[in-house]
């Protein structure tokens, strides 16, 4: 149990201080991603940027996830879902290129660019402050790789153990303090699990760029 993001971002530093001499880049996944991430920036002074898939939705329910996409227009589809459902291509095809001007929008507002961020010959590690099913981490990795890493790091507080076995396929390594058998969301594990604002976004990454800088 966490009492919030910071704290849980905090003792995920602690088994994240053994790749302090790899020279990691960290790719927060905000919003509450980079609170998560921030113990672990400051405290080694690891490189870091941030990368957000986004999911794509049923027509009638975008709350569940029929595929995701990333910057880089990488996508994992449930194509036996898709078909299933009958799920037009045009909506998938219009649905995708929202969802990436909507990352565009977002990486723009948080870090004033839409850089993809510079992982070639790096081990990465990807910080989020809790995974559920897993589809949009998933098409972060696949994203990832596309761009020639050393190896791929994934730390998170908390996941269910079915999704941590579909995910350690796909990734070098996992560091998650918690993988409950029995889950139902990520929120329960927080003592405050409040929606983290895209204003909280933002300080922390000026906090975090002026560091660099100065």
């Amino acid at each position: 149990m966490f009492v919030d993001r910071k704290d849980a971002g905090e003792k995920l530093s602690v088994k994240l201080e053994k790749f302090k001499n790899e020279n990691p880049i960290i790719l927060a996944i905000p919003r509450g991603g980079i609170i998560t991430a921030y113990e672990t920036i400051k405290k080694f002074g690891f490189d870091w940027d941030l990368i957000i898939p986004r999911k794509i939705g049923l027509p009638q329910n975008k709350e569940i996830a029929i595929g995701a996409i990333s910057l880089d227009e990488t996508s994992i589809f449930n194509e036996q879902y898709i078909s299933m459902l009958n799920i037009p291509k045009d909506y998938i095809k219009n649905e995708v290129s929202e969802q990436v001007e909507e990352i565009k929008r977002r990486l723009l507002r948080y870090k004033g660019n839409v850089d993809y961020p510079d992982v070639k010959n790096k081990t990465v590690i990807i910080i989020d402050d809790g995974i559920a099913t897993g589809s949009t981490i998933q098409v972060a990795i696949k994203s990832i790789r596309k761009h020639d890493p050393k190896k791929i790091i994934l730390a998170v507080p908390v996941a269910p153990k079915d999704t941590i076995s579909i995910l350690e396929k796909i990734v070098d390594e996992i560091i998650c303090l918690i993988t409950p058998e029995e889950f139902y969301a990520v929120g329960p594990y927080y003592n405050n699990f409040e929606q983290t604002t895209d204003e909280e976004v933002i300080e922390i990454v000026h906090e975090l760029s002026r560091e660099i800088t100065d």
